[in-house]
């Protein structure tokens, strides 16, 4: 199981087609507080579909509570257009934290020093960054290849 965690997630239909894509592969979402929609927001609803009862989800009021939770800085990665490294060169492991920002401005340079892996999904120079939905289906499926993606 991977922890895939949105920072102050802003829009309703990317965070259900996330919980969707984490209960389709078996990995927990973690939710950082405050969020630009109610859970209950029929957006969220419609792009989760019926599946957002299956979901292995955490919210978490602040930063500081979700720290709590950290047992190893190492396994924290966040994802970022600005980093130097790409997630293809990354060795991901079972339990690691794949960390992603708001849709409209991504992590803070706050919250990027609290950890030091840095990751970014290659892109054209053409695009400026990808949609927040496809860029954790992008970081899942590379983490799952790795880990042989199997449900045993």
């Amino acid at each position: 199981m991977l922890n895939i965690v949105l920072v102050e997630p802003e829009i309703p239909n990317n965070t259900g087609n996330i919980g969707r894509l984490c209960v389709g592969t078996g990995n927990r979402l973690h939710l950082i507080h405050p969020f630009g929609f109610e859970i209950s927001d029929k957006n969220l609803k419609r792009s989760g579909l019926d599946y957002w009862v299956h979901l292995d989800w955490k919210q978490y009021q602040n930063v500081e509570e979700w720290l709590k939770e950290i047992t190893d800085k190492s396994r924290v990665f966040l994802f970022s257009s600005h980093a130097e490294k790409t997630f293809y060169e990354n060795k991901f492991q079972e339990g690691d934290w794949l960390v992603f920002g708001k849709e409209s401005v991504g992590l803070s340079i706050e919250f990027m020093q609290l950890f030091e892996n840095h990751l970014t999904i290659p892109i054209s120079p053409l695009v400026r960054s990808y949609n927040l939905a496809n860029s954790v289906a992008f970081a899942i499926g590379e983490a799952r290849r790795q880990l042989e993606f199997n449900f045993d």
